[in-house]
């Protein structure tokens, strides 16, 4: 029991430091002041803060990570990707360009039971708990729509110029796509490394348990938040 405990200490540990930094995760002030003082279009700027906030977005970047675990075909994984990518694209652009405002802190509290769901779903609990199991496909771009509408909360918080504001957004979508596909590529690269190692098969479950436990924390944390405000 020991040994197993001391096996999951280091993703459990990683794992709840990466919850501690996706509470706070939004735009940094100083990229928040440029956004807010710019006017007029500025596509590559925008397209590098997407791609930032994206890389840097641990909330989505777990949730991804659930999602590619168990995937082997690239055809697989091209499917799951595009599925989110689509899904977020579409409540990114119209959250912030149709002005549906929702609260950002319900927002990311579903986000981490995102998290906790493909973890769980991983851990195939559907099927175990009530013998049947949700079409994983509509899962991914449903959550898809919620993660969108988080990046769209961050924008929100912005005061930003309503000059060439349609295409800086467009802009900062195809950067959060650029900095997801980074993103991607370094997790498919250490999964397959792990794999490799012959210890994936021994610890996955126990990996997905802990990626679970951190889902449920940050929204246990984004709750808290909403009920104290």
């Amino acid at each position: 029991m020991k040994i197993r405990l001391l096996r999951y200490a280091l993703p459990a540990t990683s794992l709840l430091a990466v919850a501690g930094v996706a509470v706070a995760h939004g735009v940094a002030e100083r990229d928040a002041a440029w956004l807010e003082q710019h006017a007029g279009q500025a596509l590559v700027i925008f397209g590098y803060l997407g791609a930032k906030h994206m890389v840097t977005g641990y909330d989505h970047l777990l949730y991804l990570l659930g999602v590619i675990f168990f995937l082997r075909r690239p055809r697989d994984i091209a499917l799951y990707v595009t599925l989110f990518a689509a899904g977020h694209s579409l409540t990114l652009l119209g959250g912030v360009l149709g002005d549906i405002r929702l609260d950002p802190r319900l927002v990311d509290a579903v986000i981490g039971l995102s998290v906790a769901y493909k973890a769980f779903e991983n851990l195939d609990g559907f099927r175990l708990t009530i013998g049947w199991q949700p079409d994983p496909r509509i899962a991914v771009f449903a959550f898809g729509l919620v993660h969108g509408f988080g990046l769209a909360t961050k924008l929100q918080r912005l005061t930003l110029s309503s000059e060439g504001l349609v295409w800086n957004i467009v802009a900062f979508n195809v950067g959060v796509e650029l900095g997801q596909l980074l993103a991607l590529a370094m997790m498919l690269f250490l999964i397959t490394a792990w794999r490799a190692t012959g210890a994936y098969a021994t610890h996955a479950r126990g990996f997905n348990a802990v990626l679970m436990f951190a889902g449920f924390l940050l929204t246990g944390y984004q709750l808290a938040a909403y009920w104290l405000a």
